[in-house]
Protein backbone atom coordinates (compact mmCIF):
# COMPACT_ATOMS: atom_id res chain seq x y z
CA UNK A 1 0.00 0.00 0.00
CA UNK A 2 1.24 3.50 -1.01
CA UNK A 3 -0.16 5.10 2.40
CA UNK A 4 1.41 9.14 2.69
CA UNK A 5 3.77 8.42 -0.03
CA UNK A 6 3.99 11.69 -1.34
CA UNK A 7 6.40 11.64 -3.90
CA UNK A 8 6.26 10.11 -7.53
CA UNK A 9 8.84 7.55 -8.90
CA UNK A 10 8.23 8.20 -12.59
CA UNK A 11 8.88 4.46 -12.95
CA UNK A 12 12.83 4.75 -11.88
CA UNK A 13 14.75 3.74 -9.07
CA UNK A 14 15.95 6.26 -6.45
CA UNK A 15 19.32 6.99 -8.04
CA UNK A 16 18.11 7.73 -11.40
CA UNK A 17 15.24 9.61 -10.24
CA UNK A 18 17.33 12.04 -7.95
CA UNK A 19 19.56 12.61 -11.35
CA UNK A 20 16.85 13.36 -13.38
CA UNK A 21 15.19 15.64 -10.97
CA UNK A 22 18.87 17.23 -10.29
CA UNK A 23 19.27 17.52 -14.17
CA UNK A 24 15.45 19.29 -14.56
CA UNK A 25 16.63 21.44 -11.70
CA UNK A 26 19.90 22.71 -13.52
CA UNK A 27 17.98 23.28 -16.61
CA UNK A 28 15.13 25.34 -14.91
CA UNK A 29 18.22 27.84 -13.63
CA UNK A 30 20.18 27.95 -16.84
CA UNK A 31 17.25 28.27 -19.44
CA UNK A 32 15.05 30.13 -16.66
CA UNK A 33 12.40 28.38 -18.80
CA UNK A 34 12.39 23.99 -19.63
CA UNK A 35 9.28 22.07 -21.08
CA UNK A 36 8.68 18.86 -19.77
CA UNK A 37 5.86 16.52 -18.63
CA UNK A 38 3.16 18.50 -16.08
CA UNK A 39 3.62 15.58 -13.52
CA UNK A 40 7.54 16.41 -13.55
CA UNK A 41 7.05 20.02 -13.58
CA UNK A 42 4.66 19.93 -10.80
CA UNK A 43 7.28 17.53 -8.74
CA UNK A 44 9.98 19.99 -9.35
CA UNK A 45 8.54 22.79 -8.23
CA UNK A 46 8.84 22.77 -4.45
CA UNK A 47 12.06 21.74 -4.62
CA UNK A 48 13.41 24.79 -6.99
CA UNK A 49 11.04 27.39 -4.70
CA UNK A 50 12.99 26.35 -1.12
CA UNK A 51 16.37 26.50 -3.26
CA UNK A 52 15.20 30.40 -4.63
CA UNK A 53 14.36 31.23 -0.67
CA UNK A 54 18.11 29.77 0.25
CA UNK A 55 19.19 31.96 -2.65
CA UNK A 56 18.22 34.92 -1.14
CA UNK A 57 20.17 34.96 1.86
CA UNK A 58 23.74 34.16 0.68
CA UNK A 59 25.24 32.66 3.65
CA UNK A 60 27.80 29.71 3.63
CA UNK A 61 25.08 27.23 5.01
CA UNK A 62 23.05 28.06 2.29
CA UNK A 63 25.40 28.21 -0.20
CA UNK A 64 26.28 24.15 1.08
CA UNK A 65 22.50 23.06 1.02
CA UNK A 66 21.79 23.89 -2.59
CA UNK A 67 25.53 22.84 -3.45
CA UNK A 68 24.35 19.34 -2.37
CA UNK A 69 21.51 19.56 -5.18
CA UNK A 70 23.06 21.57 -7.75
CA UNK A 71 25.82 19.51 -9.97
CA UNK A 72 27.10 22.41 -12.43
CA UNK A 73 29.13 25.47 -11.04
CA UNK A 74 27.29 27.69 -13.69
CA UNK A 75 23.43 27.01 -12.84
CA UNK A 76 24.76 27.29 -8.71
CA UNK A 77 26.59 31.06 -9.46
CA UNK A 78 23.48 31.84 -11.32
CA UNK A 79 21.19 31.06 -8.72
CA UNK A 80 23.24 33.09 -6.24
CA UNK A 81 24.38 35.96 -8.51
CA UNK A 82 21.17 36.73 -10.64
CA UNK A 83 18.30 34.91 -9.52
CA UNK A 84 18.50 35.07 -5.86
CA UNK A 85 18.92 38.62 -5.84
CA UNK A 86 16.06 39.14 -8.37
CA UNK A 87 13.53 38.13 -5.81
CA UNK A 88 14.71 39.34 -2.92
CA UNK A 89 11.72 41.49 -2.03
CA UNK A 90 8.98 38.16 -3.24
CA UNK A 91 8.03 35.94 -0.25
CA UNK A 92 7.29 33.08 -2.81
CA UNK A 93 5.59 31.83 -5.69
CA UNK A 94 8.83 32.37 -7.91
CA UNK A 95 7.29 29.47 -10.54
CA UNK A 96 4.58 29.24 -13.05
CA UNK A 97 3.36 25.92 -14.55
CA UNK A 98 2.06 26.83 -18.04
CA UNK A 99 -0.10 23.95 -19.23
CA UNK A 100 0.20 22.96 -23.22
CA UNK A 101 -1.69 20.00 -24.19
CA UNK A 102 -0.87 16.22 -24.94
CA UNK A 103 2.43 15.04 -26.56
CA UNK A 104 1.62 13.52 -30.05
CA UNK A 105 3.78 10.74 -29.77
CA UNK A 106 3.04 9.28 -26.27
CA UNK A 107 -0.15 11.55 -25.39
CA UNK A 108 1.78 12.37 -21.78
CA UNK A 109 0.53 16.04 -20.86
CA UNK A 110 3.18 18.78 -21.16
CA UNK A 111 4.15 21.99 -19.18
CA UNK A 112 6.16 24.59 -19.31
CA UNK A 113 8.19 25.82 -15.66
CA UNK A 114 9.30 28.93 -15.56
CA UNK A 115 10.49 31.61 -13.51
CA UNK A 116 7.66 34.64 -12.79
Amino acid sequence: MRHQKTKRSFGRTTGPRKALLKNLLNSLILYEKIKTTEIKAKEIRPLMEKMVTRAKKDTLANRREIMKTIPTQNAFKKLFEVIGPKYKERKGGYLRIVKLGERKGDNAKMAIIEFV
